[in-house]
């Protein structure tokens, strides 16, 4: 617990002036990211879904913290864009579950009805309101049955400080950044110099030196995946970095927010082949893969296998401890499911809003080889430079 708090207020002096929050990319030339503890490749990843959000209010610094200090191997993150252009992690278009936004009077009259992938959606947007303003808002738990005792204790970050988390952490933490409702992003924030959300996302990220194919040397220093459910901007992002890409695919009667395709068509054969050209792999909902039938696990398709046989990675979202989020068969035991995702569907990365949990499961059960990390690492990489040669 020392050292959570240690972290915090480093990153806080990191991070001082946060009100325009666009540090020097001189910044990150100064970390020594050559001699951290590496990122593990031996076991599917611990991805920290939102931050460690079972615990503290979501996208918040001392969430992104928290999960590293569980043991995370990725922070995941939304982001969004404000009315002045500057990128932030968030996970909604409108600020009214996770703010206290509804009790500020003085943006009473910022109350809007928009539409939202083919939906009216009414409330206060992040896209109406500048950095300044939301920084001046404090966030709050999404579900009222988990702890209220930080709310209000925090504020909305950037893409920048998020970023900036992860490169100052003891060991190598990779980041997971989703590009999020870009066709609604690119409809109402206009920047000066003609770019798309896409563009400034993905300068974001060189800038602080993310780049390299999966699992290269430069990848391995600073792990970066990139996810969205929009197909478009994952094609037009590939001609940008060659950053491993994941492609998210939500329940089967959503259709994609800018293709408008179904489920159907997106996860058939032919164009997963397709899409497997700008793509390292994908993030289902889990409830996809193995649909459930009255809370109890129906029969898995076979949508991991087909994956898999394109070297195609699944990273399913999202597990959670608690009882509603839990299939019966799982006996109200959050490491049952763990072990059944990562044993029995074989799942290469987990989605999780409980971090620690997740980390304690796998040290029982794939605990780090003594004296074999580095060989381990390396003998992941040599296998995954293998299979995509077509051996």
């Amino acid at each position: 617990m020392a050292a959570f708090w240690l972290i915090s207020i480093i990153v806080l002096v990191l991070l001082s002036g946060e009100s325009n929050a666009n540090p020097a990319a001189s910044q990150q030339s100064q970390l020594d990211v050559n001699h951290r503890k590496p990122l593990q490749t031996f076991r599917p990843y611990n991805i920290a879904h939102r931050g460690s959000n079972g615990e503290i209010p979501e996208e918040t610094t001392a969430a992104y913290l928290r999960a590293i200090e569980e043991g995370a191997d990725f922070i995941e993150s939304d982001i969004l864009a404000t009315k002045d252009g500057h990128l932030i992690c968030f996970h909604d278009v409108i600020l009214d579950a996770t703010t206290d936004i509804a009790n500020r009077t003085e943006f009473a009259n910022r109350k809007r009805t928009y539409e939202v992938e083919r939906q009216n959606v009414t409330g206060w947007f992040v896209v109406d309101f500048t950095l300044e303003e939301l920084k001046s808002l404090r966030v709050k738990q999404r579900y009222n049955f988990r702890d209220q005792h930080y709310n209000g204790k925090y504020q909305i970050i950037t893409f920048d400080e998020y970023i900036l988390i992860a490169l100052y952490a003891d060991r190598v933490v990779g980041i997971y950044p989703e590009l999020k409702n870009p066709i609604f992003i690119n409809e109402h924030v206009k920047w000066s110099d003609g770019k798309k959300f896409e563009d400034k996302f993905v300068q974001t990220l060189l800038k602080y030196g993310y780049k390299g194919e999966y699992m290269s040397e430069d990848w391995l220093k600073q792990p970066l995946f990139i996810q969205s459910f929009a197909p478009s901007s994952l094609i037009y992002m590939s001609n940008m970095t060659n950053s491993p890409k994941i492609f998210l695919i939500d329940d089967t009667t959503v259709r994609t927010q800018d293709t408008n395709q179904s489920y159907y068509e997106i996860t058939s054969d032919a164009y997963l082949a397709f899409i497997r050209k700008y793509i390292v792999g994908i993030g289902p909902w889990k409830d996809t893969i193995v649909p459930p039938i009255n809370n109890y696990l129906g029969p898995p398709t076979d949508l991991v296998a087909r994956a898999h046989a394109l070297n195609l990675q699944v990273h399913p979202y999202t597990f959670r401890n608690e009882n509603m989020f839990l299939h019966f068969d799982f006996h109200q035991d959050p490491y049952l499911e763990y072990e059944y995702w990562l044993g029995e569907i074989g799942v290469d990365g987990l989605f999780t809003d409980f971090t620690g949990t997740l980390h304690r499961f796998q040290e029982c059960t794939t605990p780090y080889p003594k004296n074999e990390k580095n060989a381990e690492a390396l003998l992941q990489k040599i296998n995954y430079m293998l299979k995509d040669s077509g051996y």
